[in-house]
């Protein structure tokens, strides 16, 4: 078990290795943007789940936001850790923890790019709920979510979604992105991979309106 434990967070470090030098997220640099627009110079709190190697949540640091980021493996903890490119100063909380299983205090931004879908399906739609009720009024979910096409279908530990599923669980907040892509790519570990997905980016009203069941 323990050389499985150590090959498995070898292989983790190779991956975080390889994609360090990629920028940050569209979803989270548009949410961003929006937060900029609407309140100038005023970041807030957020949570990068499943936050890897830290992409995203050097991207939030540098804009002044403080940040809880949350992911299972204890190497990509380290690894945010270890950064060069870590400002100074910043305020940044971390714990290993699976997302499900993490409390979350009051947030602005709950991001997680490429993550949340790995919420297995039994603990999916409360692990949403919970993101939503974590928002503060104006505060914004910036991710993806996986459709029913990606070749993670069949896994039963990955939550994939048809469209109006994904509709659905969006129902009562504003929805500022919405986009379906699907495409073939080779991942950071060489292997073909066919990605449908859902890029979101989602707003929690001042006054949020009866949620309707997905």
């Amino acid at each position: 078990m323990a050389s499985d434990d150590a090959a498995r967070s070898a292989s983790w470090k190779e991956y975080y290795a390889k994609t360090e030098e990629r920028p940050p997220r569209e979803t989270l640099i548009f949410a961003l943007d929006r937060f900029e627009a609407e309140r100038p110079g005023k970041p807030g709190f957020a949570a990068d789940l499943g936050c890897g190697g830290g992409r995203d949540t050097i991207h939030l640091l540098r804009r002044g936001w403080r940040v809880l980021a949350v992911d299972a493996e204890a190497s990509a903890i380290e690894t945010l850790r270890a950064r060069g490119d870590l400002p100074p100063g910043a305020a940044l909380e971390t714990r290993i923890a699976r997302m499900e299983d993490c409390a979350l205090p009051e947030l602005d931004l709950v991001n997680s790019s490429f993550a949340l879908p790995l919420c297995p399906p039994p603990k999916f739609h409360a692990m949403w709920e919970r993101i939503i009720a974590c928002l503060r009024p104006g505060g914004r979910f910036s991710g993806q979510f996986f459709g029913e096409r990606d070749s993670f279908a069949g896994r039963a530990d990955i939550t994939l979604l048809h469209r109006h599923e994904a509709e659905a669980l969006l129902s009562g907040l504003q929805v500022e992105m919405f986009r379906e892509t699907e495409e073939d790519t080779v991942t950071p570990r060489g292997k073909p991979k066919h990605w449908h997905l859902f890029h979101i980016v989602a707003r929690k009203a001042e006054s949020l309106p009866p949620r309707a069941k997905a």
